[in-house]
Formats: C-alpha cells, structure tokens, sequence
C-alpha cells in the first residue's frame, strides 16, 4: 500500500537513494540532472507531509498545526523551552556528548570519553530542538538547530555509516567492528533510529533536507546490509523499526518500511541469528507472543513498529498479537501512575500482578514508550481506551519526571519512598564512575545513562500533536487541553478551538468553524474515569463502586443526542461557522483499590481526582505518612491551593496514623512531589475500615 506520495515520486525517489548525490555537484550536465532530482525529492517529501495518508485508520495532525495555550500546560512546555533544554544543552557539553561528534568528524584528539550510546542524547535533543523551533519560529532556535545538525552531519562517514564511539576507535587505531552481535551495548541500530527521527523533525522545522539526506544515506546502508540473502540479525535494542517506518512515511520508499518488517519478522527466528533472548523480545516469532516480557522501552518501541507495520498493512496477526500483549499490560502489569516496569534488575516488567512500590523501576524512557505504543494502537485502532491509558502516563509517570524548575529529573519512578533510600540511578555499568553515577532518593540533574531527560524534553516539545487526530471523515477530540487546530477535511478548511481548566475542572468547550458549512462526525474522547473505569481492565476499581453515568454534551446550549462508538461520543452533524459544543466530566475525588492479586496493595487504597493520581509527602505531616491510614468511608475535599508547588488542587480528609492518633490528610498531585527535597512519600496507603 502506498504512502501519501505518488508511483512518480517513489520511482524519483528510487533514483535517487540508488545514486546520492555529491555534496556539491560537479559542473556540466550533471550539475543539471542532480538539482532536477533534488527538487524533485524536496517537492516530493513537501507533498508527503502535506497529503493526508491513504493508509487505513486515523492520521496524525501535524504539530505546527495545533497552538496550545492551555493553563496547566502552556508553563511546562515554556519551562521544556527556556529550562530544560538549556539545562541538556549545558549538560551535552559537559559530558562531551557534543564533542564526540567532533571528534568523530576528525577534530581534535581521538581520545573517547563518556556512555557508548550518548549519540542518542545527540539527537533526541536535537529532534526536540526542532521541535520548539517547530512550535514558535525563532532565529536563535534555528541557529541552534542548525548547528546541531551540522555537527551530526560532518561525523557521518562516507557510506553513511554513523557511531560516534566506533568512529573515534578506529581513529584512535582500535579495532571497532561495525554491527557487531557480541557487542550489545553499542547497539547502532538503536542510535540510527534516533537519527531518523530527529532528521525527519529538522526536515519538518526548517525545509532543509541535509540532515534527512544523511538520515537516508545511512538508512540506504542498513538495507543493503541486513535482509532477505544478507545478514539476518535483529537490534538488540528495537527502535529503527518504526523510524524507518517514518522515514517511509515521508519519503514513500516501500523499502524503508519493507526493512522495518523484515527487523520485526526476524525476532524469535533461531535459524537467522544468534538469539538476544525475552530481555530482548527476540525469545519467539512476534505473532506467538503473549506476554510482555523483558526490558519495557525495548518492549514498547517492538510493539510501536508493530502497529506501525500493522497501520500499513493489515496485518492480522500482528494486530492480534498486540491486542494480546497491551491486555497482559493494562489487566496485569500496569501501575496507577500509568508507569510499567517492576525490576531495576533489567529495567523489565515483572511477573503478572507484580507491582512493588518503593522497589517500582517505572523508568522515565518506558513511560514514554508505552505513550508512543498506545498512541499507534490508537491510530490502528480508534479506540478511546488507548487514549485513557496515555491520559494517565501523561498527567502522573511523566510528568514526575522533571522538577517544577525544569532541570531534574527521575530515571526512576517508584510510588513510594521512605526519603533516605537512593533509588534514582537508573542504568550504570558497575565500572562507571563519574559526578552522575550515584543514586539519589530525589530528582538528579543528569545520569550516566542519560536517556531519560533528552526524551522527555522531545516528547514535551511535540505535545501537541497527541491532543487531536483525523479519521473516518472525521475528527478525534483524544486530550482535552486548550488550543486551537486548523484541520484539511474532505477539501475544505476547519478550525476547531478548545477551551478548559482541565485537569482542574472539567468544563471543556470545544467551538468548531468550519470555513463553509458541512457535515462531518466530531468525536470526542470520554475518559474511562469519568464513566467508572479507572483503566480499561479490572486491574483497579474505585473503591465506593460507580454507576457509568452518561455525560450531557450540549451544542449552542442545547442537549445534543450522540451515540458512543468505541469509547468517543460521536456527534455528526453540518457544522456551522460559530458553532459550540460544551460538556462537564465530573472531577468527584475517589479511592482506588487494586486487584486482589496484587499483594503489595492488599488492604491499601490510592486517590485520584480525574486523570491526576494523588500521594502523601512528609512535608504535609510532621516528616511521616508510610504509617498513615485513610477510613475508606471518609469523605474527600478537593481544595484549590494556588500557593503551592506551582499551583495544585489537593484532596483534604481526616485520617490517622497506625498509633490511633487523629490527623488531617493532605495529598498532592504525584507528579509534584520531591519538589520541597526528600521525605517519605506514598500513593497506596493504608485502609482502615471505619
């Protein structure tokens, strides 16, 4: 099936990939040919990110096409802008993430020194610089999304091959085989993916194809290195699959997403490689897996090519396999928070139902992940669960991830700490040394294995492309946050405009003005919360039980009859310039009791008010909560406190400590604690049954 490109441009870009061309082309009628063909390609990758796709299912609404300009949110992204980027930036220069580029490329003195997969941080970075750049135009953003680009740009070798550790070796004289299956931890295929996707955001950002010809350059390499009658090896790390799918989905090259089949095909096939085993996801072919099993990014970015792979083909069995392996994650190993993640020890989901709080791994770069895989399974699927279960990794795992100044960050996301135990280190080789080696029992500026901040920051910067898609003729409201879109529907123009406090209130007005009166269905996400389902399995229920109420959704101030289909309200009608819609979830605050299999929650109950999960911190009582019980008939107050941690609503109610001694709880949102330092923290408390 084809992309968004016609048969002309694949057969250009086919002529193209087979003969680059030079940097600065010779003079004569080659100089002609080779400039016809770089316009060719340029109108050709312009025209890809302009047409709407022609695979089956929902399409992604590019970023520049949605403004966000939300209360709760508009400050996060301005500090991801003005905070946290800098602070990577600084930190990238002083590990000398930047440096190897450089030493890469021949300058200086080849001596390598910092994490062998730090070319990730390179360009993780830069995708989210481009990003922001894409958001709000500046000159400085270009300047350094320029520069950025350029540095990766001079280390690339010339056949395209681009490591930064590998480069530097051999310049040092060492021998440094390329692709190397012994050598797990260099893991190029992993890097080039990131390539990829920063490639493709700089493309999007600037118009400039230098950075995405290098990308191609280098993709080209590995699809004429591994495939059917050559190597048959798999990354030990999944993720160039779904960018090359990317790279596919912008360029039309079926062979980008051929390949990207081919490295998802391979897993588990012990007669074409040496197996990396469950820790890998390459213990059995794909379409036999049942259970999510091994390290959780890995895991995540497999199963997002899946559905990648599945959105372009069809493919049944993939798309059974998923739907197997997302229900063993969302019925069996999923925290409240929306983390995933059991054990420190391989950063790997656990066994089923085993979900330890203190001891939770819950990394940054697996929340993200598993946002990435329910996201596809979205567009593959249109289906609302997908989006509530992103809803909830947003607004609690990975908004803990960074410090409400901007410049920590956590590797690890338990949902419990007693303030002493260090549990933030995240993945270091025992021989590490260095300032970033050591664990902290709160948010640290950097790690040794700095994967998780850079990824937070691009996933920050590209917010708004989650919040609405296109589909079936029609659009998806998926994230309530204010923002104005501008959509190409059915070839006419619509804006739709999106009004909230969310997640503080839920009031949500959505007017839609079309650019002349039509009919089309505007579906609009009802979280699983709102209608008694805190997630989408019975891994966790609210406490009190809660009817499924149907929510009244008006237009212009009059109830409008919709029907529900797969978890959207779904409202057709011809849409008049003007036009409003309004609705209001209820944000009643509740408690939360997990299912009986898992034992580290027998007897506890959690709060949540809408999307936010809420915990105890010691500040909040006298240094102390782990003794701490909730009656688990007590009533709850939500109280605005504009005065704290930014501005937070908390949960008021009466308690006591295990002791018998009286005390008025206070809860925080979870994703705001460890900002006032280290002390005892607590999402599952205690149930007292008075």
């Amino acid at each position: 099936m084809p992309g968004a490109v016609t048969a002309e441009t694949i057969a250009t870009r086919r002529h193209w990939s087979s003969q680059p061309p030079a940097a600065e082309p010779s003079d004569g009628v080659g100089v002609q040919e080779g400039e016809l063909n770089s316009v060719r390609l340029t109108i050709a990758l312009i025209a890809s990110l302009l047409l709407p796709a022609t695979f089956a299912g929902r399409q992604p609404v590019p970023l520049d096409r949605v403004q966000i300009n939300d209360a709760f949110w508009s400050p996060w992204l301005e500090r991801n802008r003005e905070v946290t980027l800098p602070h990577i930036l600084r930190l990238m220069d002083e590990t000398g993430v930047r440096a190897a580029f450089a030493k890469a490329a021949g300058k200086g003195e080849p001596v390598f020194v910092g994490f062998h997969n730090s070319d990730e941080v390179m360009y993780k970075t830069l995708e989210a610089a481009a990003y922001e750049l894409l958001r709000r135009p500046d000159p400085q953003w270009r300047k350094l999304v320029e520069a950025l680009a350029a540095e990766v740009i001079a280390a690339q070798e010339p056949d395209g091959y681009l490591c930064t550790p590998a480069s530097i070796f051999r310049r040092m004289g060492r021998l440094h085989p390329r692709f190397p299956p012994d050598r797990p931890l260099v893991h190029e295929l992993y890097l080039f993916g990131h390539l990829y996707e920063a490639a493709v955001a700089h493309f999007r950002a600037t118009g400039s194809r230098r950075l995405l010809e290098a990308a191609l350059k280098n993709a080209d390499l590995v699809c004429t290195r591994f495939g059917p009658g050559r190597s048959r090896d798999v990354p030990n790390h999944p993720n160039i699959e779904q960018a090359l799918i990317t790279l596919y989905e912008v360029t039309g090259e079926r062979r980008y997403l051929e390949q990207a089949k081919f490295f998802v095909d391979e897993r588990g096939r012990a007669d074409g490689h040496q197996l990396w085993g469950a820790f890998a996801q390459d213990h059995r072919p794909v379409t036999e897996q049942a259970e999510a099993v091994g390290q959780v990014p890995r895991a995540c970015y497999l199963y997002s090519a899946m559905a990648d792979v599945a959105r372009h083909t069809r493919h049944s069995a993939y798309i059974a396999a998923l739907k197997r392996l997302w229900a063993d994650v969302v019925g069996r190993k999923l925290y409240l928070t929306g983390g995933v993640g059991a054990r420190a020890q391989g950063e790997a989901f656990g066994a089923a139902y085993e979900l330890p709080n203190a001891e939770a791994y819950a990394e940054t770069c697996a929340a993200i992940a598993f946002m990435m895989w329910n996201y596809r399974m979205f567009l593959l699927e249109g289906e609302a669960k997908y989006f509530d279960v992103f809803e909830r990794t947003l607004y609690n795992n990975f908004l803990a991830a960074v410090s409400l100044r901007g410049d920590a960050f956590f590797y690890v996301n338990p949902l419990a700490s007693d303030g002493v135990r260090k549990f933030n280190r995240g993945w270091t080789p025992r021989e590490a040394t260095g300032p970033h080696v050591e664990g902290a029992p709160g948010r640290k500026p950097w790690f040794f294995c700095p994967c998780c901040p850079p990824n937070w920051s691009r996933w920050a910067a590209s917010l708004g492309r989650y919040v609405y898609a296109l589909g079936e003729n029609g659009i998806y409201v998926n994230l309530f946050i204010s923002s104005r879109a501008r959509f190409a529907l059915a070839d006419r123009s619509v804006e739709v405009e999106l009004k909230t406090r969310y997640p503080w209130e839920g009031k949500v007005l959505i007017r839609v003005r079309p650019d002349i009166p039509f009919a089309f269905p505007l579906r609009i996400r009802l979280p699983g919360w709102a209608l008694g389902n805190p997630v989408p399995s019975d891994l966790y229920r609210y406490a009190a039980g809660a009817a499924k109420p149907r929510i009244p959704i008006t237009v212009n101030g009059k109830t409008q009859r919709y029907w529900i289909e797969k978890g959207y309200a779904v409202i057709r009608k011809q849409w008049e310039v003007g036009d409003s819609v309004t609705f209001n979830l209820p944000l009643a605050p509740r408690k939360v009791v997990a299912h009986e299999r898992v034992r580290e929650n027998a007897g506890r109950v959690a709060l949540e008010r809408g999307p936010i999960v809420y915990c105890l911190e010691g500040w909040d009582h006298a240094g102390k909560v782990l003794d701490i019980l909730i009656p688990l008939r007590s009533s709850l107050e939500a109280v605005r406190r504009p005065d704290l941690l930014g501005g937070v609503t908390v949960l008021t109610g009466r308690a006591q400590r295990s002791g018998g001694e009286a005390l008025k709880m206070v809860a925080i949102p979870y994703y705001a604690w460890a900002n006032r330092g280290p002390t005892e923290m607590a999402v599952w408390l205690k149930a007292s049954g008075r």
